[in-house]
């Protein structure tokens, strides 16, 4: 009988942590994965993407054990060994982009979101932001900004600015960043914790799929929320020659995250994001 996905993903993890964490956390954080991936991954697939995401948050569970350091961090330190922490979790969740890594250890994910879930920042998962939105998991915006494979230089479109923490990620791996976000309440927080943290971002209020045509042609274009079916065509023409279109492609907040790059369209990963919303 074929061993289930989820059944050798869980073997191996507990080999990997099961003296070190509950065996139940262990077996738990798989069959979350499992739930989450449902339906999402190609013929194969299923048991190194769950897997990698289990094992990420367990990592990240790691993190927060009593006596895993050998010297506890002082306060004004916490936040920084929290990155560092994401940022090896990431290297080993795949991640190869040597300024995407710096990027991400060097922005303070915990001014982006709300301040009672400030602890929970540099867990592997995304975060409420109020306005039925999200900031994404930390894995989530490295992987989108990586799979852009930005030249030096790069002018960049974001689509969805959230609470603005992928911009500035953006912003330290391109020359140009412009984010357009369609909530006028989020777009303003964003833009002014931008003003401070990243202040050559541009932060525009609008429709993304058209709110940053005028700053055409774009190097890269990363879009932040699930498009309905199929790839904007409007985004696609906004490219530079050579340019790449990373976006969401599905339904009901669940699909496949898609790479654009002259004329040819890749599946990349399983993802989970909030609709895209185009039009008045």
């Amino acid at each position: 009988m074929s061993e289930e996905p989820g059944e050798r993903a869980a073997r191996e993890l507990l080999a990997e942590f099961g003296t070190r964490l509950d065996p139940a956390y262990v077996c738990d954080e798989v069959r979350r994965a499992a739930r989450e991936l449902e339906g999402q991954t190609r013929p194969g697939g299923a048991t190194e993407l769950i897997h990698r995401l289990a094992r990420t948050r367990i990592l990240s569970r790691l993190d927060q054990v009593p006596g895993a350091d050998d010297a506890a961090p002082g306060p004004g330190d916490a936040a920084a060994v929290c990155r560092a922490r994401m940022v090896e979790r990431l290297r080993d969740a795949g991640i190869r982009d040597e300024r995407v890594l710096a990027a991400m250890g060097a922005v303070p994910r915990e001014r982006f979101v709300r301040p009672e879930l400030a602890a929970e920042a540099y867990d592997d998962t995304p975060l409420d932001i109020g306005h039925d939105q999200t900031i994404s998991a930390p894995w989530a915006v490295a992987f989108g900004i990586a799979s852009l494979g930005l030249p030096q230089r790069a002018r960049v479109l974001e689509v969805g600015t959230g609470s603005g923490y992928g911009a500035a990620v953006l912003a330290r791996c391109a020359a140009e960043v412009v984010t357009v976000e369609r909530d006028p309440e989020l777009a303003a927080a964003a833009r002014d914790l931008l003003a401070r943290l990243a202040p050559d971002v541009e932060v525009r209020t609008g429709d993304g799929v058209h709110a940053g045509v005028d700053r055409a042609p774009y190097d890269g274009i990363l879009v932040t929320a699930m498009a309905s079916g199929r790839l904007p065509r409007p985004l696609v023409r906004q490219l530079a020659p050579g340019g790449t279109l990373v976006c969401p492609v599905g339904t009901n907040r669940v699909g496949t995250l898609v790479r654009w790059r002259d004329g040819a369209v890749e599946e990349l990963a399983p993802v989970t994001f909030v609709p895209l919303v185009t039009g008045d």
